[in-house]
């Protein structure tokens, strides 16, 4: 089990880590701040959710499952890397070249799947409480090189 440095772990108490695809059916719906390591234990990205139509946490990690999310948060920091990947890009290419070329929500779904992603989530009261607790995080992990954007 891959554990949080300290300076995070003492910010929650922080839920077991999960693969990205179960933490689809097990994240709270309430808001919180979540982390996603790849599969070699690096915790790549710290984001947050607030109420989302009442489905906090789970409802943002819906949003980036059905691949709406390809220009926001993890979903663009993902996708991003994925483009990155000749390997991946080539697959791609080749789905297009035998003639079933994926939609741009497939494109982000399997991006997300390149990434083989672990999440781990803490709750908040409300979506400001959730902003206060990702900025300490994140603050937290300033020497660690993470894919969010906004630092």
């Amino acid at each position: 089990m891959v554990e949080l440095p300290e300076p995070v772990e003492v910010l929650g108490p922080w839920s077991p880590w999960v693969p990205f695809d179960q933490a689809l059916d097990t994240a709270p719906r309430t808001p919180g701040v979540y982390l996603a390591r790849n599969g070699n234990g690096s915790i790549v990205y710290v984001g947050m959710a607030g109420e989302r139509r009442g489905m906090g946490l789970r409802g943002r990690l819906s949003v980036y499952a059905s691949g709406k999310a390809a220009v926001s948060g993890l979903g663009e920091a993902a996708f991003t890397r994925a483009l990155a990947d000749p390997a991946w890009v080539r697959e791609r290419l080749i789905e297009i070249d035998a003639g079933h070329p994926l939609t741009a929500k497939q494109w982000a779904q399997a991006a997300l799947r390149w990434a083989q992603l672990w999440l781990c989530w803490t709750q908040t009261t409300d979506r400001a409480s959730a902003v206060v607790l990702e900025k300490a995080v994140i603050t937290a992990l300033q020497a660690t090189p993470l894919w969010n954007t906004r630092r």
